[in-house]
């Protein structure tokens, strides 16, 4: 490969990290409302405080920016990293493309956690995640999105959702691998191994209130006194 096309990779990398770096729960709040969302409620950025301090509407935007963010950086692997199909047959070529997308969907999670714009104070990453498995993992998001459901909807706990959901990623990814007969990315499993550890770190707090009872069951509507 040539320097332009090492200079794409990086150029690439680094807007991923900035476009997961963008804290639309922040500014959202210091602009219209006034409040800080990270110094309120369970003092996160993510969508489900942002509900909590600022109402639904507010952070059903926020959720949507958020998943964007993850999709958008998984996109972004088409423009920067087409050159792979160039280099190598198209087996090889979208097999690499494939990793370099997972990448840059890992830089945007970063970036969303330690995000430039916001003084590195940022979420925990669910939403942008899930737009990454939308854009690398498509063949099983509704299995995903149907265990977030039915957890959801028994217990009212986001957070427990959120855990429960991640460790059956894993096990769906490998298992409709078998089923359809499509060869396993390894690397692609190594990720989807590694998100549930991810998503157990971001929620050590939420795993602590729900061990001793603590944990608020969500509800769609603002319920956090300015």
């Amino acid at each position: 490969m040539s320097i332009v096309d090492y200079i794409s990779i990086g150029m690439g990398v680094v807007i991923a990290y900035f476009l997961g770096s963008i804290p639309s729960a922040v500014w959202i709040g210091k602009s219209f409302y006034g409040i800080d969302v990270r110094e309120k409620g369970s003092k996160n950025m993510g969508s489900t405080n942002t509900i909590r301090v600022l109402g639904l509407l507010p952070g059903l935007f926020v959720l949507g920016t958020d998943v964007v963010k993850g999709w958008l950086a998984i996109y972004l692997g088409n423009i920067f990293g087409s050159f792979f199909l160039n280099y190598w047959d198209i087996d090889t070529g979208n097999f690499y493309l494939t990793n370099y997308k997972l990448c840059l969907g890992v830089t945007a999670v970063i970036g969303h956690a330690l995000p430039w714009f916001a003084g590195f104070r940022g979420g925990k990453g669910v939403a942008t995640m899930l737009g990454v498995v939308i854009g690398l993992f498509h063949n099983i998001l509704p299995l995903v999105v149907g265990v977030f459901v039915v957890v959801f909807v028994i217990w009212k706990y986001i957070s427990l959702a959120s855990i429960i959901t991640s460790i059956s990623f894993p096990v769906f990814y490998a298992t409709c691998s078998i089923w359809l007969q499509y060869q396993l990315n390894w690397i692609l499993f190594g990720f989807a191994c590694l998100v549930p550890l991810f998503i157990i770190f971001t929620h050590r707090k939420n795993i602590r209130r729900l061990v001793i009872g603590q944990e608020p069951r969500f509800k769609f509507k603002k319920t956090i006194d300015e």
